[in-house]
């Protein structure tokens, strides 16, 4: 029996089972061999395989990709974002190599990726889908694009994202795990545990090899993220989806689609439609934040800002303008919202809000 036939028996095994309180440790076990056995699977698959994978150069301040089914509109759509001249034809597999493009948008200059139409099975190697999808685990931002007359596929899409180990629109579960070589397991939780018990954490440990470690958890978290959490390769990733060619249906089309998928951005990316919208929404989505430089002696620049992730400290800030600027590093003065009044002075590791001002003093 192959692995495939393993995780297909496995998988009936747990429809099979009801799970309540009793059987929950019985599925956290098979859950956790399902989530080894798909490791081990894409281990040997990507060992095995042959032919040339593709290759990417990331430049700007972020990076973001187009995912979807053939023919859905992805090179059309990188072309009106971008200055980017992607193949548009009528036709499947139109895109089969990848594309980059560069959005710029308040001053920031974001990287788009058009990768070839993934399909059913992709994440399986299925017209080199595993390859295809591996672009995806680096971006910053997954932007999906669904045909308006197949918003079916948003499920697939998701399926084979989650089966290469990303976790669109999830965060990381706040679990923490320290291996010990002695001691047996010791389970602490600052929150009460809705879907998990101490008999479950232990069997699916059990199945990972761990017997002896601490274990601290402060998240309510499921079975399904538990496992996560004990993965090496999980990736957690924001993601829009968009629903295009909306200007070839009507209204009540669109209403039904809604009823699934409550939150798609409608565009057409032919007739340009909605597509200033998206940008806005791209860019809120990279979480990206502008920061205004002041040298000292001179006014503030207000029209080149410096773009950093938001959360970002003032060292991170300085890590961007010049090594430099983190080995002599004094101090700073802020203006903006971050602070409690013009000019203060601040710390290395002060954050720093959307549209602050930012003079570093440097030693001399």
């Amino acid at each position: 029996m192959d692995i495939d036939d393993k995780i297909k028996e496995i998988e009936e095994e747990i429809q099979k089972t009801p799970y309540n309180k009793a059987t929950s440790h019985h599925i956290g076990k098979l859950k956790a061999k399902i989530s080894k056995l798909k490791e081990e699977s894409i281990q040997r698959k990507s060992s095995g395989s042959k032919g040339q994978g593709f290759s990417i150069k990331k430049s700007g301040d972020a990076t973001a990709v187009l995912v979807g089914f053939p023919s859905v509109g992805k090179s059309t759509l990188l072309n009106e974002l971008t200055n980017a001249e992607s193949k548009v034809g009528a036709y499947q597999f139109t895109t089969l190599d990848i594309i980059p493009g560069v959005m710029e948008y308040n001053n920031a200059k974001i990287q788009i990726f058009d990768i070839p139409g993934i399909i059913t099975g992709a994440s399986s190697g299925k017209g080199r889908g595993r390859e295809i999808l591996s672009v995806a685990r680096t971006a910053d931002l997954i932007i999906v694009v669904l045909d308006v007359f197949n918003p079916q596929h948003l499920e697939v899409i998701i399926r084979e994202l989650r089966n290469i180990g990303i976790r669109p629109n999830e965060k990381k579960p706040d679990v923490t795990v320290h291996k010990r070589r002695l001691g047996g397991v010791q389970l602490s939780s600052t929150v009460e545990l809705t879907y998990l018990d101490e008999k479950t954490i232990r069997s699916i440990l059990n199945e990972y090899g761990i017997h002896n470690a601490s274990v601290l958890i402060r998240d309510d978290v499921t079975i399904d993220q538990f496992i996560d959490a004990l993965e090496i390769n999980r990736t957690y990733i924001p993601m829009v989806t968009l629903l295009n060619k909306v200007d070839l249906v009507d209204k009540n089309h669109l209403t039904e689609i809604k009823k699934t998928i409550p939150d798609f951005i409608p565009i057409s990316a032919d007739k340009d439609m909605n597509i200033d919208n998206l940008r806005e929404i791209i860019f809120e989505k990279l979480n990206l934040i502008r920061v205004y430089l002041k040298p000292q002696g001179r006014k503030a620049d207000m029209v080149d800002s410096l773009i950093i992730k938001k959360g970002s400290t003032v060292i991170d800030a300085c890590g961007k303008l010049h090594r430099e600027f983190v080995k002599n590093f004094r101090y700073a003065k802020i203006w903006g919202t971050s602070v409690k009044f013009p000019g203060q002075k601040v710390g290395p590791d002060h954050v720093l809000d959307d549209e602050d001002v930012l003079r570093v003093i440097l030693k001399k």
